[in-house]
């Protein structure tokens, strides 16, 4: 707000100094006689009143300029955002139920791996981006030697499913198994059971920029390549379509495309795989977790992730009403909805007997 009344200010000065340079123009031709003009217009005065008019207008322009900025406001205006496709399914609905509330925003997304994500943002492409990654220290000094300040504000909670293909019985892993799939250790799916009459494991992920690969390399502390047996498609829907046709395929997805039991897409990816169970990662007590809202809430399930939103707005703009709406009350049950966890509005768990 104080950025918005800043602006108003300097408007206010350009429109002054537009007055005032009237006024001076108007007084000059006051004590002008018809003689004083002739002699001004062939002593060349008047080639420096049009450099005057000239000035007003180029103010006039600069304060129209400053007003088009304020036709932006948290609920009005046009922008661009970058989201992690990760997240589109939420997404879509947010930025849908959020222009149809404010009929006079509209917010365009587009759908980019992480790495593009974050790129756009440094690049000032976009002033607000959706993604998985915070900014690091580095690019939180270099904006800030830019004078720019990036706000981030944790949105909801996501986590990394596991998914298998149909013919594949085996629906719970242990967290070491997986760890040692990572580093190579275990590259065959007897690796993981015994008794598993597949073959080499085929690891696959959506984009080899992608935060959800990006996740697990710095989580098991993986500074080299990966091994052979890692594949990279583009999409999480991708990587769903390409396990469903291939036995031997371990795919990583973004919950976010398989939780939300309300969307037809959605569902129809679940019927396509199995959604694996993963144990806890120091311990096996015998208890395995599947990516469901209980265990990403209490973290019970292992690879839970946050999902931030990041402006880089330096006034009450779109983007900024944009996230308030999305952390209050009416975006946050649409995140429950989704299936996955609120990050500003308390839930009640609720165990269901079978």
């Amino acid at each position: 707000m104080y950025a918005l009344n800043m602006k108003k200010f300097k408007i206010m000065d350009k429109v002054l100094l537009i007055l005032i340079f009237i006024i001076i123009i108007a007084s000059q031709f006051k004590r002008m006689s018809k003689a004083y003009l002739i002699r001004t217009m062939v002593s060349g005065t008047i080639s420096r009143m049009v450099l005057l008019i000239a000035g007003i207008a180029l103010l006039s322009a600069c304060a129209n300029q400053g007003t088009k900025v304020l036709d932006e406001t948290p609920t009005r205006g046009n922008i661009k955002i970058t989201v992690d496709e990760s997240f589109q399914p939420l997404l879509d609905t947010e930025i849908f139920t959020f222009t149809h509330l404010y009929t006079n925003a509209n917010v365009t997304p587009q759908y980019k791996p992480e790495y593009d994500v974050i790129n756009d943002f440094m690049d000032d492409s976009v002033k607000v981006i959706v993604s998985s990654k915070k900014l690091s220290d580095y690019q939180i000094q270099y904006l800030r030697e830019s004078q720019t300040i990036a706000r981030t504000t944790t949105f909801a909670y996501d986590a990394l499913a596991l998914v298998t293909n149909k013919a594949n019985t085996d629906t719970l892993i242990n967290y070491n198994a997986i760890r040692d799939i990572f580093l190579g250790k275990i590259t065959k799916w007897n690796g993981v059971n015994p008794k598993s009459k597949l073959g080499e494991i085929q690891v696959i992920f959506d984009n080899t920029k992608s935060g959800n690969i990006r996740y697990f390399k710095e989580l098991f502390e993986i500074k080299d390549s990966l091994s052979k047996i890692f594949y990279a498609v583009y999409g999480n829907p991708e990587v769903i379509d390409f396990v469903s046709r291939n036995k031997n395929a371990l795919g990583i997805v973004s919950v976010n495309w398989i939780s939300d039991k309300d969307d037809s897409l959605s569902m129809s990816f679940v019927k396509k795989i199995n959604v694996l169970a993963v144990s806890q990662p120091y311990f096996n007590d015998g208890s395995y977790y599947r990516p469901y809202q209980g265990s990403i809430y209490d973290k019970s399930y292992p690879f839970v992730r946050e999902i931030y939103l990041i402006s880089r707005e330096t006034f009450a703009g779109l983007g900024s009403g944009f996230i308030t709406w999305a952390c209050a009350e009416q975006g946050q049950r649409i995140v429950l909805k989704s299936g996955l966890v609120p990050a500003t509005m308390p839930i009640r768990l609720v165990q269901i007997k079978h």
